[in-house]
């Protein structure tokens, strides 16, 4: 079973919509973060899950209500594990350029 990990991209992206829902007094902010970190869990089970994109990086969608996250992610087989590379809002534009 592969181990998860978050780069210090993917932990940073964390903060960033606790502290929009955070400051727009929304009951969810508190909940995010471990909604979010548990619907990653579902990669050390299956880590294919998500749908390929560019570089060979999968894109895995966490639903959440009318609209949800998009976790950028590489399985690296040889170590057991998956990288959790960047996090964003799905009405995000897109991952900026050099940030994978």
């Amino acid at each position: 079973m592969p181990r998860v990990f978050l780069s210090q991209a993917a932990l940073d992206d964390l903060l960033r919509p606790g502290e929009f829902l955070a400051s727009s007094d929304d009951p969810l902010a508190g909940d995010l973060l471990d909604f979010i970190l548990d619907a990653l869990e579902v990669l050390t089970h299956q880590p294919a899950i998500g749908r390929l994109v560019e570089g060979g990086l999968r894109e895995l969608i966490i639903s959440r209500r009318r609209s949800g996250y998009l976790a950028r992610y590489e399985i690296d087989e040889p170590h057991d594990l998956v990288l959790v590379a960047r996090i964003r809002h799905q009405r995000e534009a897109g991952y900026l350029e050099g940030e994978l």
